[in-house]
């Protein structure tokens, strides 16, 4: 008897759609990000840069964690898999797999030298690459989830999601990105999200992260503006 038929019960897998939710507002914002800085600005170039390899490096982790943990057991586990939906999601990783490489090559001399050439074919990247990733997401919670809530276990749930703990940055820039998630949360979601952070995290976060990623917020959306 395989793992699936071992476990009966249903995986709630609301936590995915939270980090979806942030990905598809920060990459959709990320284009006017980056048009915002000046040519010749090289410290707001620097700190644009520095949050989308950030972004690129958190989102390219979760869909390796995808392809490695989650759809070889989808594969052989569900009956009758949906071949198109299957090709369609390899297709759409494939699309925003290939901006990530393209941005992680502009990157480099963006946040050098500030020009404009490089900032705008860098915005425009990042503004093809969105519709696709938010199709993406979008299926794979509607097509994919209830899927993985019947077929996956709790421990192997459990394993992906530490997988993508494990990208969080640390510091300042973890507060961030705690404070990103939360942002379009739920009372329930945020609750439930603050409690998979470690305690100390999770009181240091309430104490001054908050306040850490107020500040980065504000600083984003003064220079997209």
């Amino acid at each position: 008897m395989d793992a699936a038929k071992q476990h009966r019960s249903t995986v709630d897998t609301w936590e995915m759609v939270v980090i979806h939710r942030w990905f598809k507002r920060e990459f959709a914002a990320m284009p006017a990000l980056v048009r915002g800085v000046a040519p010749g600005d090289r410290k707001n170039a620097e700190y644009v840069a520095e949050f989308v390899e950030m972004m690129a490096g958190l989102l390219h982790h979760h869909h390796v964690g995808e392809d490695e943990m989650l759809w070889p057991k989808l594969l052989e586990r569900v009956g009758g898999m949906d071949t198109e939906l299957v090709q369609r999601m390899e297709q759409q990783h494939e699309v925003v797999g290939g901006a990530l490489e393209r941005v992680e090559q502009l990157l480099p001399h963006w946040r050098n030298n500030a020009d404009a050439i490089t900032r705008d074919e860098l915005a425009e990247v990042l503004h093809g690459m969105s519709g696709p990733l938010t199709e993406h997401l979008t299926e794979e919670e509607s097509k994919v989830l209830p899927l993985v809530s019947i077929h996956i276990t709790q421990a192997e749930w459990d394993a992906l999601g530490k997988n993508g703990a494990s990208s969080m940055p640390k510091g300042a820039k973890g507060f961030d990105a705690i404070g990103m998630i939360l942002q379009e949360t739920t009372p329930r979601e945020r609750a439930g999200f603050l409690q998979l952070l470690p305690a100390p995290v999770r009181v240091l976060y309430q104490l001054f992260g908050a306040g850490i990623h107020q500040r980065a917020k504000m600083r984003r959306r003064a220079i997209a503006a």
